[in-house]
Parts: structure tokens; sequence; C-alpha cells
């Protein structure tokens, strides 16, 4: 198990998590997702078949690209 936190410049209100929550949580092999617009970030847990980089690109394609991806410390 993985976690990673995206950095998402475009959140800005409650649809915006509900939203990246969704979509993301239904990509396979996502745990859980928890988006906060006032960090502007979103953590996902994950395993295999999810990848950093699917994550990143459907996050591109529902508008909400990822500036930067960091491990939580």
């Amino acid at each position: 198990m993985k976690t990673l936190i995206f950095d998402i410049p475009n959140i800005s209100c409650h649809h915006c998590v509900h939203t990246i929550q969704t979509e993301v949580g239904e990509l396979e092999g996502v745990q859980s997702v928890t988006a906060d617009a006032a960090a502007k970030t979103a953590t996902v847990v994950f395993d295999a078949p999810a990848t950093e980089e699917k994550i990143k690109e459907l996050l591109a394609e529902i508008n909400y690209p990822a500036a930067a991806v960091h491990s939580p410390n």
C-alpha cells in the first residue's frame, strides 16, 4: 500500500473535493481519497493496479492536474 499527496491548485470548493474523491476513488486499486480545499491537496492511498501516473492522468482528465506529488512525512 502506498500513500501520496497530490498538490492540486485548482481545488476551490466542496464540489471540487467531491469530484476528485468520487473520480479518483473509482480507479481500480485506490483504497481511499481525501481531498482538502483549504490545503489544495488530495491524499490518495492505493495499491496495484493503480499507479502515481494513472492517478495524475485521471486528475488531468477531470481538470484537476497535480502540480506536485510527495509522500506524507
